[in-house]
């Protein structure tokens, strides 16, 4: 009977973590209001009746990609700290955004696009947690200014994470993946100038 209740565990998990996948992804294909609860579980491969066991809402779906989110640039931010360098570290943020260009290019930035979208639905409370997603990434950003010690570290952060977002929405907008690639290398070299 243990094992099976283990089994039981595991498969709640499984298909949780399929459909908060597959949430994360439709989400920035599609956008929330044409993506539906039908396509995040064809998306996960899970039977739709069942979505409702694990989240009640679509709202709830959106929650849980926002979260994902956070946990996917904690993870990134984590493996970026074990760099000896805050410089590097940023390059190295940089080149995680570059490499994700094809992608960038053809839905946007994953949480800023869901940000100005969930911004029209102010009625849910998700806009503030888009908006604290992406506060987490500019605050780590600022505190890598801060360590390399230079004047205005805020405003740095403010700039830098700007010009990922614009180069973002400019490579979305164009369908044109180099733009992410151009914007990165002007990024590092500003990185490299930073005195």
């Amino acid at each position: 009977m243990t094992n099976l209740k283990k089994s039981d565990v595991l498969t709640k998990r499984g298909k949780r973590e399929r459909l908060t996948a597959a949430a994360v992804r439709m989400l920035h294909e599609q956008g929330v209001e044409k993506t539906t609860l039908a396509d995040i579980a064809q998306a996960a491969d899970v039977p739709v009746g069942n979505v409702y066991y694990y989240f009640k809402t679509k709202d709830e779906l959106v929650e849980a990609a926002l979260s994902e989110h956070t946990r996917h640039l904690e993870t990134l931010t984590g493996r970026l700290d074990q760099l000896p360098d805050p410089r590097e570290r940023l390059k190295g943020l940089v080149n995680a955004w570059v490499g994700q260009r094809d992608i960038t290019a053809r839905y946007g930035c994953p949480t800023g696009t869901l940000a100005v979208e969930l911004d029209k639905r102010t009625d849910s409370g998700l806009d503030i947690a888009a908006g604290h997603a992406i506060r987490r990434l500019l605050d780590w950003v600022e505190q890598q200014y801060r360590q390399m010690g230079v004047a205005d570290p805020e405003d740095l952060a403010l700039a830098f994470v700007g010009a990922y977002q614009g180069m973002s929405l400019l490579s979305n907008a164009l369908r044109d993946p180099e733009i992410m690639t151009r914007g990165g290398a002007r990024l590092v070299r500003e990185l490299d100038n930073l005195t």
